[in-house]
């Protein structure tokens, strides 16, 4: 059976959220800090597949991506035998923050995030 981490990347935290191929629905996790706290996550929920938000930065018209999100999605892809896949995950956190609960429970805020990720990933291409 399938198992999908979602995961929300940031620059100071790491939101995680979990699914299998049975329910598909994405629940939150949690955070970690670093790309070993993640792969800890991994081998903890027996991932068979990640499920990564694609950060972009929108100015304007032009979409920039961070460099310091593809050095983390390179190093992921290096430390792991299974698949990573990407989706786009602009406005995450805002709908994260739109679901309720103060603004200042930001480590909610990430797994929750990494929820609708997973969860968009699942519904826009359903499970197996």
């Amino acid at each position: 059976m399938e198992k999908y981490l979602g995961v929300d990347w940031g620059e100071k935290r790491i939101g995680l959220a979990t699914a299998d191929e049975e329910t598909g629905l994405a629940l939150p996790l949690g955070t970690v800090a670093n790309l070993a706290g993640l792969l800890q996550a991994i081998s903890e929920e027996e991932a068979t597949t990640i499920i990564i938000g694609r950060p972009y930065k929108i100015g304007g018209l032009d979409i920039k991506l961070s460099p310091d999100y593809l050095r983390f999605l390179e190093l992921l892809k290096k430390k792991v035998t299974i698949p990573v896949q990407e989706i786009d995950e602009r406005f995450s956190s805002k709908e994260a923050d739109a679901m309720g609960g103060p603004k200042n429970m930001r480590a909610g805020r990430d797994e929750i995030a990494a929820a609708l990720i997973l969860q968009n990933y699942l519904d826009r291409y359903g499970r197996k």
